[in-house]
């Protein structure tokens, strides 16, 4: 419907307006509340209050472990055009983290809950390893908007960090992650 909104706006304000914006605003909409409603989406979800946290601990934790294994290891920039301090031991070290730590909780929600038609580790360790990708993937992606718009932060509503968007930006695309690995790997019948 938002779409069809702004293709409406983009035909009858067409001397005002193209369809570049119209494009830009759906992006905008899509990036920013489409894909941060998985969040409420794994919530919602079959013990989705305990799986949750898969979207933080992978996002966090591969932010958290990449940049302690790019200061201790890194050697090999990733891609220094988009982020010059980010490495490739870096970007390594923190899907490892995240993995670790995502199989980690894993182990803890196993031995603390009852959660019948899951293989809590196989989901864990999943989520670790993809959310940790797509994390560096967003990550990246933010950082090529920005280097677009000229902007170097998204917001200054955090001292240090910039705005909420900056630091999101890794569990943008991990949230569907774990979202859509629930969906295969959750017997919704339980």
């Amino acid at each position: 419907v938002f779409m069809v909104v702004l293709l409406i706006y983009t035909v009858l304000y067409h001397n005002h307006t193209n369809a570049l914006e119209g494009m830009t605003g759906f992006f905008g909409f899509f990036y920013a509340c489409f894909l941060l409603s998985h969040i409420y989406l794994v919530r919602e979800y079959t013990y989705g209050k305990l799986l949750v946290w898969l979207a933080f601990i992978a996002a966090f934790g591969c932010d958290t472990g990449a940049y302690f294994a790019g200061i201790t290891f890194g050697k090999h920039k990733l891609i220094p055009t988009l982020s010059p301090k980010k490495t490739i031991e870096g970007s390594i070290g923190g899907i490892v983290t995240a993995t670790v730590l995502a199989l980690l909780y894993g182990w803890w929600l196993q031995r603390s809950f009852t959660m019948d038609g899951v293989n809590i580790l196989l989901l864990c360790g999943l989520t670790g390893f993809f959310g940790s990708f797509l994390a560096q993937i967003g990550d990246l992606a933010a950082s090529a908007m920005k280097r677009l718009t000229g902007i170097k932060d998204f917001g200054k509503l955090i001292p240090g960090h910039g705005g909420v968007l900056d630091r999101f930006d890794s569990v943008i695309l991990t949230a569907p992650a774990v979202y859509y690995i629930m969906l295969f790997l959750i017997d919704v019948q339980v």
